[in-house]
């Protein structure tokens, strides 16, 4: 289905130009050619592997066209960065409970709690309930109030075990 709305972009937040103009063509590469998104969301993560965004696209991608193990790499690659931008444990289960979260959108800690939402996403839709319940609960005890989305996630998990 084409449509004439125009291609806005999207906002990835504060980003040297260079990794934004490759996450944008990336985007919008991705409804034609998937392999040519890739690439492009590759090359901005190999020019800056601190960005997060480019973890956040390349799982997303990956996810979506059901190449769970590559989604499921690219997403403990950017938890792992994320959590050394917060100075956190690289291992998520050692955040319990001192870790506090910060709800602002480009706090790198809000970014790996989100990434350990899609990890759990990912581990559902690869068969692995008990991998995703135990990051599910992780998540339960350091967000409670659901900010970074987990609830949905927990719902899913509900859903495949009944």
């Amino acid at each position: 289905m084409q449509t004439d709305v125009p291609f806005e972009g999207i906002n990835f937040g504060s980003l040297p130009d260079e990794v934004d103009e490759l996450l944008q063509a990336g985007v919008l590469a991705h409804r034609q050619d998937k392999a040519a998104a890739d690439a492009l969301f590759r090359q901005a993560l190999a020019l800056d592997p601190t960005a997060l965004p480019t973890y956040f696209c390349l799982y997303k991608i990956h996810t979506y066209s059901g190449r769970l193990d590559q989604a499921k790499a690219m997403a403990e690659a950017g938890l792992a960065e994320a959590a050394r931008q917060a100075g956190w444990s690289g291992d998520w289960r050692l955040w319990l409970p001192r870790i506090p979260l910060r709800t602002g959108h480009d706090d790198p800690g809000r970014f790996a709690l989100y990434t350990l939402k899609a990890l759990a996403f990912i581990a559902l839709r690869d068969g692995r309930s008990a991998d995703a319940a135990e990051m599910l609960e992780t998540l339960r005890q350091l967000d409670p109030q659901g900010e970074v989305g987990w609830p949905v996630v927990a719902e899913l998990a509900e859903g495949c075990a009944a």
